[in-house]
């Protein structure tokens, strides 16, 4: 019997003579997002992060928050999640990840979990806190700035956003996009009339003679919406440190404006992560200008125009119109410096007597760096993600504190036309300099732990990566 002479069947045949035409790729499924944010602020008195001396958390200025996106298409589930944290230990992004599996079937390799670096957060890890955690409990016999232990709280509060985000799984859909917001981050290592490279030299120094190193004023976005178009959450990435603010309010800094514009448009419901681009040696301050702004105006203006700007993004975005959700990474030992047993002893006696709390910013870094090689060992497994959301965009996930140039170098040479660059995933094993840095020296190079080489290893594992996915 003839198929197309039967009037009956002719719409059948038609209709599959149609879907044959739209190459609706094999083994497509619709997209399902879920987002969740749940809060991680310390009680207050809690030791705070981001500097050499101990500082006691006296308010609130903002709530510190984990905000979690969960995509699935098909069988590929994935879970990003954002702290508003200095940094993510590998101890902590471990057990969360084992248990989010455990109750989610989200692969552990499919889960990231990066710190915003928001130097306004707890202290709840490193030489410094367990010093300082030390020296309370041999004066008190307890210690009163620890009424919770951080870690275990940090925990049960990245796994509860999971869960939650992964039950909220329905259709969805995707923008994503791309533009720069400029004047915004500046290299802050500058090339000085003596021939050296200097950490922050001052507003106006006379002996600059140019930045270092380059920026990278692009904002890459993430936008999650209902089948519907109601508006959920977003991701936003950007390279530049959260060291706005200062003081002991704890605050996630300038992501906190930034989530508060989006929530202006959207609800206050709405999802607003932000995931720290590759800033190791990016910061706010402009040495060329002298500025009468207060810290909160500068934080405020920071925020303000990264919500504008993805705003902007959004409002030009279309939707992705075939995602193709896949993930792949790669786990391998990097080299660390050697410490030598006179450094660790000198580093000791240090702590002994004032707490790693007197000397320069580099005397203090250096004697803090000697303990954390001495119990890191000789190298130390560093972690590389990547996600594909569509033919034309993917996410990178590194380890630590990444200098600019190494996130440009991926987005360079990637395969994809945008590539978003996130650091400060899973772990935190240092500030990691080119190798161009480590030759010229100065705080950030004092302050890392891993040799050089290793960050241009880091690049070569996203490209790898990039390309199987392409």
């Amino acid at each position: 019997m003839n198929m197309l002479a039967s009037p009956a069947a002719r719409p059948i045949v038609l209709a599959i003579l149609l879907l044959a035409s739209l190459r609706i790729p094999t083994g497509a499924a619709v997209l399902e997002a879920g987002v969740a944010e749940v809060d991680i602020t310390p009680p207050l008195g809690h030791r705070m992060a981001g500097y050499f001396n101990e500082r006691l958390a006296t308010g609130v200025h903002d709530p510190l928050h984990a905000k979690t996106i969960v995509l699935r298409q098909g069988r590929q589930r994935v879970a990003l999640i954002f702290c508003d944290i200095l940094g993510i230990t590998r101890e902590v992004s471990t057990q969360a990840r084992a248990r989010i599996h455990a109750q989610t079937g989200i692969p552990v390799r499919n889960q990231l979990i990066a710190a915003t670096h928001t130097h306004t957060g707890p202290l709840y890890h490193d030489v410094r806190r367990d010093a300082l955690h030390a020296r309370a409990v041999k004066k008190f016999g307890y210690d009163p700035a620890e009424t919770i232990y951080y870690p275990d709280f940090l925990v049960d509060q990245l796994v509860r956003s999971a869960v939650e985000a992964h039950a909220r799984l329905a259709p969805a859909r995707l923008r994503v996009g791309t533009a720069h917001a400029e004047g915004l981050a500046f290299n802050r290592r500058y090339h000085m009339q003596d021939g050296r490279v200097v950490f922050n030299p001052g507003v106006l120094n006379p002996n600059i003679v140019r930045p270092a190193g380059p920026v990278d004023p692009e904002v890459g976005l993430v936008f999650v919406e209902a089948a519907d178009g109601t508006a959920l959450g977003s991701l936003i990435v950007f390279a530049c440190h959260c060291d706005t603010v200062g003081g002991t309010e704890y605050s996630a800094d300038y992501p906190f404006f930034l989530q508060e514009t989006l929530r202006a448009k959207f609800g206050t419901e709405f999802c607003s992560a932000f995931a720290a681009g590759t800033c190791g040696d990016i910061n706010h301050i402009n040495v060329t200008t002298r500025t009468t702004a207060r810290k909160g105006e500068i934080t405020a203006r920071i925020g303000n125009t990264l919500g504008a700007t993805a705003l902007q993004v959004y409002a030009d975005a279309p939707h992705v119109a075939r995602p193709r959700l896949a993930v792949r990474h790669q786990v391998f030992k990097v080299p660390l410096q050697t410490v030598t047993a006179e450094q660790v002893a000198a580093a000791r006696a240090r702590l002994d007597q004032d707490g790693l709390e007197s000397g320069t910013l580099l005397e203090r870094a250096e004697n803090v760096k000697a303990l954390d090689l001495d119990r890191r060992g000789p190298t130390w497994p560093v972690e590389v993600q990547v996600f594909r959301l569509d033919r034309d965009t993917a996410l990178v996930g590194l380890p630590g504190e990444i200098f600019c140039d190494l996130g440009l170098a991926i987005k360079r040479a990637s395969p994809f036309p945008r590539t978003l660059v996130m650091s400060l995933c899973n772990d935190r094993p240092g500030y990691v300099p080119t190798k161009k840095a480590f030759a010229e020296g100065s705080y950030e190079v004092l302050n890392s732990r891993v040799q050089p080489g290793g960050g241009e290893r880091l690049v070569e594992s996203a490209l790898t990566l990039l390309r199987q996915l392409h």
